[in-house]
């Protein structure tokens, strides 16, 4: 098997450029999930992603309409005797705006200093083509991968796959397997590797407090109808107490303290503190006491106002009471916390502390996903450990991922498989920012510890 692995290396290295290219042609593809005009970019990048699977050798390749965008399905039923490891990752990518602040159109990818600049190069395009790039080196070397394969390559993930646990639900047969494997997903630093080994889940939803019906001039009712925004902040503030703990009932239902091992794994992390802060522009860190700023940001649950408005906010002065005021909240949440609990018990929290005179309509928003949580000691975690190591020179350290994969817990309650994370953009990749990219090196380093990988798991009990 050694001397498989390295051909496979070799022919990986061989083709770094041609790698490259293939990353630029697909980032070239507009696939904005949420904007409807890029309907049929979407299609474009489904059908590129299924030619791609095609050119690295997977036999079986289609793409299965759902009620959003398709889903590519690539198969390669190597040995029924052999662990088949199913491969998730996306092909849509986030609007880009604002496009003022692009040195390059977004669409129009352009390689600088070894990075590729565009769109999706990094979340997720850049991530997607890792995997099948290790596929297609074994398969080009050895005629086949050393285990069985099925890629499941979805256009919804921006809107945290809305469609993907029925998908997964209703064609279990055709994706069986032993494990997942997440191509979405993030290291700390090119040099720093990690591997994340859980992610939080999300809820968010709409508060509107209407007022009078329509907007009234200041001088002739202020002081005798409702002030919506002040209303509205008001009851905002109430959501936390003074130790920066959520305050809705209920909220941590469930919750279990991090325990001592994952708090002093996390403590290991290599994390400068001031230098951070201040690439950030903050004097000081906040939020729940007790806890450090990483294990806040990764381990514990969150309850965040996104946004609010109310009047008008223009230049100048209006002297108006405006007839509604409007905000939106997002939840980060743990492995125990029920989403749709969350939200209800948000919406009774906020319905009973309205004040008086005013009425309050909350709408939950889409993206309701759970946290996942992989068990530390699975054996993939190890083999993927000892495959990364081959390639980076170090042991990667555990991470916890603040941000929402809503696939690795749909994979779990709809499969019954664990999912792991074996990603490689990284956290300085602007990923959903102007000037996103994704590093040449790292298009290649991932590649080898996947192909390594692919080799590993032919061995590693899965189940």
């Amino acid at each position: 098997m050694d001397d498989a692995i390295d051909t496979a290396l070799a022919f990986a290295e061989e083709h770094v450029g041609d790698y490259t290219q293939d990353l630029m042609d697909f980032v070239t593809i507009p696939s904005v999930s949420t904007d409807p005009e890029h309907e049929q970019d979407i299609g474009a990048a489904a059908v590129w992603a299924a030619a791609r699977l095609q050119r690295a050798g997977v036999p079986e390749v289609r793409a299965i309409d759902t009620p959003g965008h398709p889903v590519v399905v690539g198969r390669w039923q190597v040995d029924a005797g052999r662990p088949t490891v199913v491969i998730y990752g996306h092909y849509d990518v986030q609007p880009p705006d604002n496009l003022e602040l692009w040195e390059t159109p977004p669409f129009e990818p352009e390689v600088r200093d070894g990075k590729v600049f565009g769109r999706g190069a990094s979340a997720s395009k850049g991530s997607v083509l890792v995997p099948i790039q290790a596929v297609e080196a074994w398969s080009e070397t050895a005629g086949a991968p050393p285990v069985n394969v099925t890629f499941v390559l979805e256009g919804e993930e921006v809107s945290l796959s809305p469609h993907l646990p029925t998908f997964l639900r209703e064609h279990k047969e055709l994706l069986d397997g032993d494990l997942a494997i997440s191509a979405d997903g993030a290291m700390f630093g090119p040099d720093e590797p990690s591997l994340t080994v859980a992610s939080r889940g999300n809820c968010a939803c709409e508060v509107v407090v209407q007022g009078a019906a329509v907007d009234l001039h200041s001088g002739a009712y202020g002081g005798a109808v409702p002030n919506t925004p002040l209303a509205l902040a008001h009851m905002l503030a109430r959501l936390h107490d003074h130790n920066g703990r959520v305050a809705v009932p209920g909220f941590y239902d469930g919750v279990e303290e991090p325990s001592q091992a994952i708090r002093d794994a996390i403590r290991s992390i290599p994390f400068d503190d001031a230098q951070e802060r201040a690439a950030l522009g903050l004097r000081a860190w906040t939020g729940e006491a007790g806890y450090s700023p990483q294990e806040r940001m990764w381990v514990r649950p969150t309850l965040d106002v996104t946004g609010m408005g109310g009047g008008f906010q223009g230049d100048g002065i209006k002297t108006v009471l405006p007839s509604e005021a409007r905000a939106k909240i997002s939840c980060r949440l743990v492995p125990g916390q029920d989403p749709e609990r969350i939200l209800g018990a948000i919406e009774t929290f906020l319905h009973d502390r309205a004040p008086e005179g005013v009425t309050v309509h909350i709408t939950r928003l889409p993206g309701i996903a759970r946290a996942y949580a992989m068990p530390l000691e699975h054996p993939a975690l190890g083999a993927a450990a000892r495959s990364i190591e081959a390639v980076y020179g170090k042991r990667p350290f555990p991470m916890w991922m603040g941000a929402t994969v809503p696939a690795a817990e749909a994979f779990t309650s709809a499969l019954g498989m664990w999912c792991l994370y074996f990603a490689f953009a990284e956290f300085d990749n602007r990923q959903h920012a102007p000037n996103e990219f994704y590093r040449i090196d790292t298009l290649r380093r991932g590649t080898a510890a996947t192909v390594r990988l692919l080799a590993a798991l032919q061995d590693t009990p899965l189940r």
